[in-house]
Protein backbone atom coordinates (compact mmCIF):
# COMPACT_ATOMS: atom_id res chain seq x y z
CA UNK A 1 0.00 0.00 0.00
CA UNK A 2 1.57 3.17 -0.56
CA UNK A 3 0.50 6.47 0.70
CA UNK A 4 0.61 9.97 -0.58
CA UNK A 5 1.34 13.10 1.44
CA UNK A 6 1.20 16.05 0.01
CA UNK A 7 2.72 19.70 1.93
CA UNK A 8 2.45 22.73 1.21
CA UNK A 9 5.41 24.54 1.68
CA UNK A 10 5.51 28.72 1.30
CA UNK A 11 6.76 29.77 -1.89
CA UNK A 12 10.42 30.91 -1.53
CA UNK A 13 9.75 32.56 -4.98
CA UNK A 14 11.64 35.78 -5.20
CA UNK A 15 9.13 37.92 -7.40
CA UNK A 16 10.46 39.03 -10.77
CA UNK A 17 12.48 42.72 -11.66
CA UNK A 18 12.59 45.24 -14.16
CA UNK A 19 16.26 46.79 -13.85
CA UNK A 20 15.50 50.08 -12.07
CA UNK A 21 18.65 52.48 -12.84
CA UNK A 22 19.32 55.95 -10.11
CA UNK A 23 20.78 58.64 -11.67
CA UNK A 24 22.15 61.50 -9.52
CA UNK A 25 22.66 65.30 -9.88
CA UNK A 26 26.32 65.79 -9.19
CA UNK A 27 26.12 69.52 -9.83
CA UNK A 28 23.93 70.48 -6.82
CA UNK A 29 25.13 72.71 -4.80
CA UNK A 30 24.30 73.72 -1.25
CA UNK A 31 21.18 76.22 -0.21
CA UNK A 32 24.06 79.12 -0.78
CA UNK A 33 25.00 78.10 -4.06
CA UNK A 34 28.12 77.49 -3.25
CA UNK A 35 30.57 76.06 -5.88
CA UNK A 36 33.41 74.84 -3.43
CA UNK A 37 33.71 71.19 -3.71
CA UNK A 38 33.11 68.50 -3.40
CA UNK A 39 29.57 69.69 -3.83
CA UNK A 40 26.88 68.25 -1.94
CA UNK A 41 25.77 66.43 -5.29
CA UNK A 42 28.74 65.25 -5.58
CA UNK A 43 28.55 63.72 -1.83
CA UNK A 44 24.99 62.37 -2.73
CA UNK A 45 26.04 60.47 -5.68
CA UNK A 46 29.68 58.97 -3.62
CA UNK A 47 26.45 58.21 -1.42
CA UNK A 48 24.19 56.31 -3.41
CA UNK A 49 26.79 54.62 -5.85
CA UNK A 50 28.50 52.84 -2.81
CA UNK A 51 24.62 51.80 -1.16
CA UNK A 52 23.75 50.54 -4.81
CA UNK A 53 27.03 48.54 -5.04
CA UNK A 54 26.22 47.08 -1.72
CA UNK A 55 22.40 46.10 -3.22
CA UNK A 56 23.27 45.61 -6.97
CA UNK A 57 21.27 48.62 -7.62
CA UNK A 58 23.20 50.41 -10.69
CA UNK A 59 23.45 54.36 -10.34
CA UNK A 60 24.65 56.83 -12.74
CA UNK A 61 26.15 60.22 -11.79
CA UNK A 62 24.77 63.42 -14.18
CA UNK A 63 25.95 66.77 -14.54
CA UNK A 64 22.59 67.85 -13.83
CA UNK A 65 18.96 66.77 -13.64
CA UNK A 66 17.60 70.88 -14.34
CA UNK A 67 16.21 71.28 -10.52
CA UNK A 68 17.79 73.62 -9.03
CA UNK A 69 15.37 75.10 -7.07
CA UNK A 70 14.92 71.92 -5.43
CA UNK A 71 18.42 70.68 -4.61
CA UNK A 72 19.34 68.02 -4.31
CA UNK A 73 18.54 65.82 -6.95
CA UNK A 74 17.91 62.33 -8.24
CA UNK A 75 15.07 60.14 -10.57
CA UNK A 76 14.53 57.08 -10.74
CA UNK A 77 14.23 55.03 -14.45
CA UNK A 78 12.83 51.32 -15.45
CA UNK A 79 12.12 50.24 -19.01
CA UNK A 80 8.40 50.60 -19.76
CA UNK A 81 7.78 52.09 -16.23
CA UNK A 82 7.29 55.72 -15.27
CA UNK A 83 10.58 57.70 -14.03
CA UNK A 84 10.29 59.89 -10.85
CA UNK A 85 12.53 62.74 -10.24
CA UNK A 86 13.49 63.86 -6.68
CA UNK A 87 14.55 67.23 -5.26
CA UNK A 88 14.82 68.27 -1.53
CA UNK A 89 17.14 65.35 -0.65
CA UNK A 90 19.93 65.09 1.52
CA UNK A 91 23.15 63.02 1.76
CA UNK A 92 21.99 60.79 4.25
CA UNK A 93 18.84 59.52 2.12
CA UNK A 94 20.93 57.73 -0.27
CA UNK A 95 19.69 54.74 1.22
CA UNK A 96 16.05 55.71 1.22
CA UNK A 97 16.65 55.70 -2.85
CA UNK A 98 18.36 52.37 -2.79
CA UNK A 99 15.36 51.15 -0.90
CA UNK A 100 13.11 53.00 -3.54
CA UNK A 101 14.59 51.67 -6.81
CA UNK A 102 14.26 47.64 -4.85
CA UNK A 103 10.90 48.69 -4.44
CA UNK A 104 9.76 49.88 -8.09
CA UNK A 105 11.89 46.97 -9.55
CA UNK A 106 9.56 44.38 -8.12
CA UNK A 107 5.92 47.01 -9.30
CA UNK A 108 3.85 44.75 -11.65
CA UNK A 109 2.42 47.64 -13.18
CA UNK A 110 5.60 50.03 -13.76
CA UNK A 111 4.64 52.62 -10.91
CA UNK A 112 6.80 53.28 -7.29
CA UNK A 113 4.39 52.14 -5.50
CA UNK A 114 3.33 54.55 -2.39
CA UNK A 115 3.06 52.42 0.48
CA UNK A 116 6.47 51.06 1.41
CA UNK A 117 8.24 54.22 -0.34
CA UNK A 118 10.86 55.90 2.29
CA UNK A 119 9.13 59.17 3.70
CA UNK A 120 11.84 61.41 2.14
CA UNK A 121 10.63 60.00 -1.31
CA UNK A 122 7.05 60.62 -0.57
CA UNK A 123 7.28 64.12 0.20
CA UNK A 124 9.91 65.15 -2.14
CA UNK A 125 8.92 63.95 -5.84
CA UNK A 126 9.06 66.72 -8.42
CA UNK A 127 7.89 64.62 -11.15
CA UNK A 128 6.39 61.43 -12.66
CA UNK A 129 7.38 61.04 -16.03
CA UNK A 130 5.16 58.42 -18.39
CA UNK A 131 7.05 55.79 -20.70
CA UNK A 132 7.34 56.33 -23.72
CA UNK A 133 4.67 54.25 -25.13
CA UNK A 134 1.92 55.13 -22.65
CA UNK A 135 -1.42 55.98 -24.09
CA UNK A 136 -4.41 57.36 -22.62
CA UNK A 137 -7.76 57.84 -23.67
CA UNK A 138 -9.13 61.83 -23.75
CA UNK A 139 -11.55 63.40 -25.28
Amino acid sequence: MTIEITVDVPSTEVPETDPVTVFVCTSCRNAEGSSIEPLPGQDLARATIAAGKAAGVPVRAVSCLGNCNRRLSAALMREGGWSYVFGDLRVEQAADLIAAAQLFATSPNGVLPWRGRPDSLKRGLVARIPPIDHLENFS
